[in-house]
């Protein structure tokens, strides 16, 4: 049975210049000088600094657009933003939540490119003697290095794929071999297999003392007591004292479990944060400037404005100068517009920032985490009579210099919960008062999330264990025996 139905749906729609006005406010300040710079490399309407163009838009608009009206309507090109905007949008879970999700936070800056880091290795190997089938293999086996310094394949795998691949047959025992070539390159510990690998070649390597030589038994024939700090089975299988284990975990933590990241300058991305706004406290106040660099000066081209005046007073209008000023009047068209989302961006940024700093006040006048109000885009929308998805392009990609450092404006962000007494507070308060309880615990006997859970109860914050868990977890604290020292 055939069934006809009809569906309605309401879809937002936006200009193209919405769109860019919209990408312009989610621009950190470095992105957003380049975009200018490419704005103006694009158009040569468009010019900085403060030299102000002559009118030119009334009058030469109707004197050109008279020229050229041929009957044909126009139309202004409408965009679905479903389309458009689909990985701008805000999920509406995001409104009353954390507002961001886990992968937010993630901060880690990967390599530029990984041959930079295997180039550097490759360099170090013109320096051994090898024969050609193990320059070879050496050259394989840096190039299975990843970014970590380790190689995370088994040798049978290797010997099968120069099999296959580089059609170089060969051992596990000349792999072997010339692995261990390779595990002799800067930096320590590069080329190993596992953690407890890289570690002995690091300490191989080490000043041989006492210390040395203890954590390297250690790591060797006691790895996995070592890695879950079972420090009493340590204590009693070498016959040791506290002291002298302690001498000896000392060495070890100072180790690079990730030699791979000891390669920085080209090999290594260097995340160069530039604060877009800056808060300072004057007389007791708080100050917001917004950066500079987001304020340029620029202005419509003086000489494109006189190419249109030109054609105006022209007697003889021929259809090249036709085609010439249609080109001119986009390009100063596209120029005005320009200036003026410049003009709105700066505005939307500064009045967002204005409203979150008036928000969390207690906390930009004293630096205290604990001062932090519970605050979501929505709060801000409603404050400043904007969406809420323009609040989050300017808090995702923002930074705020203050008087306790640079700060990402997502960070001020977050849920509530109600405590004893009925009041509602910031889920980043309780964070930070659950950080300065683990990091005042007795470490030899470090605190569980129960007896944590008990503790921050008796503070005035009735919570689950289970969300004490969820929260050390987001602050990178390792469980309670993790924690343990001796």
């Amino acid at each position: 049975m055939l069934r006809q139905q009809l569906n309605f749906k309401l879809s937002q729609k936006l200009s193209p210049q919405q769109i860019q006005l919209m990408k312009l406010i989610q621009l950190p300040t470095q992105a957003f000088e380049q975009r200018i710079s490419q704005e103006m490399n694009e158009n040569p309407a468009l010019e900085g600094g403060k030299e102000e163009a002559e009118k030119y838009d009334e009058d030469l608009d109707e004197s050109y657009d008279d020229d050229f009206d041929d009957g044909n309507e126009s139309i202004e090109t409408e965009i679905n933003v479903d389309d458009y905007l689909s990985d701008d949008e805000v999920p509406s879970y995001k409104l009353s939540a954390n507002n961001y999700s886990a992968d937010d936070d993630d901060t880690r800056m990967p390599y530029a490119a990984g041959t930079s880091f295997n180039q550097f290795l490759l360099a170090q190997l013109n320096t051994y003697r090898l024969d050609d089938d193990e320059r070879e293999i050496a050259k394989f086996l840096v190039g299975s290095v990843d970014e970590a310094g380790y190689i995370r394949r088994d040798v049978q795998d290797i010997v099968d794929d120069l099999a296959f691949t580089q059609n170089i047959y060969t051992t596990d025992e000349k792999v072997e071999k010339v692995l261990e070539v390779v595990q002799e390159l800067d930096p320590a510990g590069v080329g190993a297999r596992s953690l407890q690998e890289c570690l002995l070649l690091q300490l191989v390597r080490r000043e041989q003392n006492k210390e040395v030589a203890l954590a390297t038994k250690i790591i060797a024939d006691s790895f996995e007591h070592f890695s879950k700090k079972h420090y009493k089975k340590l204590l009693s299988k070498f016959d040791i004292t506290e002291d002298a284990l302690r001498d000896a975990i000392h060495e070890i933590e100072s180790l690079n479990p990730k030699p791979g990241g000891a390669v920085v300058g080209n090999n290594r991305m260097v995340e160069h944060v530039v604060p877009d706004f800056a808060i300072r406290i004057v007389e007791g106040e708080l100050d917001l400037t917004l950066n500079g660099r987001n304020a340029p000066e620029l202005h419509v081209s003086r000489e494109y404005s006189n190419m249109l005046k030109g054609y105006k007073e022209s007697k003889k209008k021929t259809k090249t100068q036709k085609d010439a000023v249609m080109f001119i009047k986009q390009k100063l068209d596209a120029a005005k517009w320009f200036i003026e989302a410049i003009q709105q961006r700066q505005q939307t940024l500064f009045v967002t920032m204005n409203s979150i700093m008036h928000h969390q006040k207690e906390f930009f006048l004293t630096g205290d985490e604990r001062n932090l109000k519970p605050m979501i885009l929505k709060d801000i929308a409603d404050k400043i009579n904007m969406d809420v998805s323009t609040v989050s392009r300017v808090a995702n990609s923002k930074y705020v210099d203050t008087p306790y450092g640079t700060k990402l404006i997502k960070e001020f962000f977050s849920e509530s919960m109600t405590n004893d007494q009925g009041e509602e507070v910031s889920t980043r308060e309780i964070k930070k008062i659950l950080e300065i309880t683990v990091s005042e615990e007795d470490k030899r006997k470090p605190l569980t999330d129960d007896k944590l859970a008990k503790i921050l109860k008796e503070k005035g914050y009735p919570i689950a264990r289970r969300t004490i868990a969820k929260y050390r977890e987001q602050l990178d604290l390792p469980v309670a025996r993790l924690r343990k020292e001796i």
